[in-house]
């Protein structure tokens, strides 16, 4: 026959009493835990004191996993940095040199800015400048010091005009073309200007050396007057320059005058303007050696006038009929 399905505990004491104190422990459980949930919903606040101990019991476990957590994220965070830096230093030198360039690109357009005001404060002047041109070429490998400009005879450039920048003489016109011209430079052995210092009316000759600097030579020998420092402007003899025009600064102090660098250095000279002759007698003389005067285009007859008394005229000479 088969077994019954569902043991029993038979007749065992043992059996019956673990049995009894199951249900027992359970209903009681159930009892307890219904009592918790009515007492926890009606005063919430009243198991903070057990869930502060709770709380106090796992908080050494909690900061020991943060401590542990934090410093895997340090960890990772170290040698990805690690990793990236090499990439990220590329990139901070490529706009570091992008930065560099664009500073240079701004202080030569500001240096170009004030090259250009420079020539505008020339051409707002007294002497209105007959042009403004660059320098394309220069003779810096023969023996003579010359500049080329833009501009010649068909902008009205003539032989003898003063040629400035912005900071003052570099030199004047020796020969024109029809859209060019060859400038003598104040460095050239062939130039002589005559300049004065700017804070009196010591008077001297601006030399040219050949190689970039001036000779200062004074026209009243005897006590140097001049010292280190002093500048040197035009004094419009001879009547090319306008006076007062920057020309070089004394470098060096000899005997009979100085040695001076020039104020403007045509190396680092862009743009000129060139200027009339100062004075009408010098471009008189010349006009005298470029050759004759041009002959007026229009003729006019005299006009008739009253004839003059007849004076008494001697004997044996006879009068025009």
């Amino acid at each position: 026959m088969a077994p019954p399905s569902s043991r029993r505990s038979g007749f065992s004491k043992k059996a019956q009493y673990s049995l009894f104190t199951g249900y027992l422990l359970a209903g009681a459980g159930a009892l307890l835990g219904f009592a918790l949930l009515a007492l926890s919903l009606w005063q919430p606040a009243a198991f903070a004191p057990l869930r502060g101990a709770a709380t106090d019991a796992v908080a050494p476990a909690g900061e020991a996993s943060a401590a542990a957590r934090a410093g895997s994220q340090s960890l990772f965070a170290g040698i990805a940095g690690y990793i990236n830096a090499g990439r990220q230093n590329a990139e901070l030198r490529r706009e570091m040199e992008i930065a560099r360039i664009r500073l240079a690109e701004a202080e030569a357009v500001r240096a170009e800015n004030a090259r250009l005001k420079g020539l505008l404060g020339l051409r707002e002047s007294e002497a209105k400048p007959v042009a403004v041109a660059r320098i394309v070429g220069s003779s810096a490998t023969s023996g003579r010091r010359h500049a080329y400009i833009g501009v010649g005879a068909a902008n009205g450039v003539r032989p003898g005009m003063p040629v400035l920048s912005e900071r003052g003489v570099i030199g004047r016109v020796l020969e024109t073309g029809r859209s060019s011209a060859r400038v003598l430079l104040l460095t050239d052995s062939e130039s002589v200007l005559p300049v004065r210092r700017a804070t009196d009316n010591v008077i001297a000759f601006a030399e040219g050396r050949g190689d970039g600097l001036l000779r200062i030579r004074l026209v009243n020998l005897g006590v140097n007057p001049l010292k280190v420092g002093d500048l040197m402007v035009t004094s419009g003899a001879g009547g090319y320059y306008r006076p007062g025009v920057a020309v070089a600064v004394i470098a060096k102090i000899t005997p009979d005058g100085g040695i001076a660098r020039l104020v403007a250095e045509p190396g680092a000279t862009n743009y000129v303007a060139i200027e009339p002759i100062a004075q009408f007698a010098a471009v008189e003389v010349l006009s005298a050696t470029e050759g004759p005067a041009p002959v007026p285009s229009r003729r006019t007859s005299p006009r008739p006038t009253a004839p003059a008394p007849s004076a008494p005229v001697p004997d044996g000479i006879e009068t025009p009929g």
